[in-house]
């Protein structure tokens, strides 16, 4: 005897379900990064309108939709005792990054306030200020930077634990409760050309690479064909000769 044609719909149920399901995740992926791509141009936008020319001093109040990338200059003394080493990675030589340390220290104002400020990497040795004493610069200093908001935590990120001064989440508040001091709520990511070998300033990248059309176009591109595949498969089940279905004698 001959399957019912009925039953031919019936096995291209489960088969549908998960082409929805695929085609769902594929055409998510490739909203998102349209998504991306609008935030990666606001960025690149508010980079190219503040992050050069001649340095502006601190923002009265922080406002890091109208702040945030400002370059800036200040003048004032480290407080060397309250620097935090919070891990990160830097590029190397020859395409090898570098892993260590951002120093993140508070630099005292003229008029007594504080703000934190990234003076870059130190490799994983140098974590220990002992082995490094050219990198603690002694009386007043002038910082020229990039006024940044404190970092987001990814899913990736480990959180920060204090009690271990082991840092991953670059939160200059909280670097600087640990020390029993106050800063605002931003920091400045200090440029190259600071005195010494170590550390090494001017890691942010103000040339950063935007693919997001292409990466979204690559998934919607996947869509199209799991969308043919499915239609072909379809076809075939529906218009080839139905099997037979063999019975005991």
């Amino acid at each position: 005897m001959k399957r019912a044609p009925e039953n031919r719909f019936a096995t291209l149920l489960w088969p549908f379900v998960t082409f929805l399901v695929a085609l769902a995740i594929l055409l998510s992926l490739g909203f998102w990064q349209l998504d991306r791509r609008a935030w990666k141009e606001d960025l690149l936008a508010q980079i190219a309108s503040r992050a050069y020319g001649e340095p502006a001093s601190l923002p009265a109040t922080w406002d890091p939709a109208k702040d945030e990338f400002r370059r800036v200059q200040v003048t004032g003394t480290f407080v060397h005792d309250a620097e935090t080493p919070v891990h990160g990675l830097a590029p190397g030589v020859k395409g090898m990054p570098l892993q260590g340390f951002y120093l993140f220290t508070p630099l005292r104002l003229p008029s007594g306030n504080l703000v934190m400020v990234n003076r870059g990497i130190v490799p994983t040795e140098l974590r220990d200020p002992a082995t490094r004493p050219e990198s603690r610069p002694e009386g007043e200093v002038t910082v020229t930077g990039l006024l940044r908001s404190p970092e987001q935590p990814n899913w990736f990120m480990l959180e920060n634990r204090p009690e271990a001064d082991e840092w991953f989440v670059r939160k200059p508040q909280q670097f600087a409760a640990a020390k029993g001091l106050s800063v605002p709520p931003y920091y400045i990511e200090a440029e190259a050309g600071q005195p010494g070998s170590w550390p090494r300033g001017g890691q942010f990248q103000l040339d950063i690479p935007n693919n997001h059309l292409q990466y979204a176009l690559t998934w919607f591109g996947i869509a199209l064909t799991l969308i043919a595949v499915f239609v072909a498969f379809v076809r075939r089940r529906l218009s080839g000769e139905p099997e037979a279905i063999r019975t005991e004698p």
